[in-house]
């Protein structure tokens, strides 16, 4: 490891000799807009896997502030060491954040530059960032994206779907119910869903989004289709197109499939053409129930079917024996 990537503490020793400062340079590195007698951050994109997919900006722009800001000091060393950068580096992640941000600010406003980078990919979108970029601007300070990798943009281009709208939900909740509660509120959504999962869930996940999103939709509808995309960049990489309602089957078959890290990508729900109809609700109200209280369900299928409450509710007591009984 190379010694200059000791945690920063305090003000950051040594300047970058206004080498990131793009007003006096022809180097492109963008002088963003904001304080202009203060420091500046970079949000820098990084590689998703393969270590050499990083633009020369960044990398210019990695070389030359003062500080990094890290989410894992640990991983972004490997990244500096492979392309000789010793640029002195603080942690920045989920747990301190907004007191790193505080730090940061006094940085930017002593003049120094700073880049944020994120385990993978681009900072903010799915990682820590987006606390830190809020504070800055609101201090005035500017705030300049380097552009570069993301496993989103990745999956969609090598994932054949048409169409040009998707819906980023980045990683849904852990727990069942929860995870089955975000599904249902998407299930109307016309564009692209994406999501990212962990390898230590994403069978379960797979299994709810066939569920939940399955049971929506007229029953003459084209069925759902999923990519699954895997180790995006890495030795293993993989993308599998399938039916959803086959996909759970096809991960469970192989145990090397369900590992490293996943983009989900799942077809938008067809475009309305008509009301929904009782089978339609049937069939959204039993998936919703079979892990949600009854009255989350209720709200849920209203937004998914577009029926009125109360012949969703009414439809629901019936479903779990809760109907009221007829009068003699």
């Amino acid at each position: 490891m190379n010694p200059g990537h000791e945690e920063a503490a305090g003000k950051a020793g040594g300047t970058a000799g206004g080498a990131v400062d793009a007003d006096s340079r022809g180097d492109g590195l963008g002088s963003g807009t904001g304080n202009a007698h203060g420091g500046r951050l970079y949000v820098v994109a990084t590689p998703i896997g393969n270590l050499e997919d990083i633009t020369l900006r960044a990398l210019s722009v990695l070389g030359t502030v003062d500080v990094i800001a890290a989410e894992d000091t640990r991983n972004t060393a490997r990244l500096l060491d492979r392309h000789g950068i010793g640029t002195r580096m603080l942690s920045l992640h989920e747990h301190n954040e907004a007191r790193r941000a505080q730090e940061i600010l006094r940085l930017l406003e002593a003049g120094r530059q700073v880049a944020l980078v994120s385990d993978a990919g681009t900072p903010a979108l799915s990682d820590p960032g987006a606390i830190l970029v809020a504070r800055l601007r609101a201090a005035g300070h500017a705030v300049i994206p380097i552009p570069g990798p993301s496993a989103a943009t990745a999956a969609l281009s090598v994932a054949g779907l048409a169409g040009t709208a998707f819906h980023f939900s980045g990683f849904l909740p852990e727990r069942a119910a929860a995870r089955r509660a975000a599904i249902a509120a998407l299930a109307a959504e016309e564009a692209l869903l994406v999501f990212y999962e962990s390898p230590h869930r994403v069978l379960a996940c797979v299994e709810d989004l066939a569920a939940v999103l399955g049971a929506g939709g007229p029953q003459d509808a084209p069925p759902r289709e999923i990519v699954i995309a895997r180790e995006l960049t890495k030795l293993f990489e993989s993308v599998h197109r399938c039916p959803l309602a086959e996909a759970a089957a096809w991960l469970a078959a192989d145990p090397s499939r369900v590992r490293g890290e996943f983009v989900l990508l799942v077809t938008g729900a067809p475009k309305a053409t008509g009301g929904s109809t009782g089978a339609d609700l049937d069939r959204v109200l039993k998936a919703l129930l079979a892990e949600l209280p009854l009255a989350q369900s209720v709200k849920l299928a209203r937004s998914i079917t577009g029926l009125r409450r109360g012949e969703v509710y009414a439809r629901a007591l019936e479903l779990t024996g809760k109907a009221p009984a007829a009068k003699a």
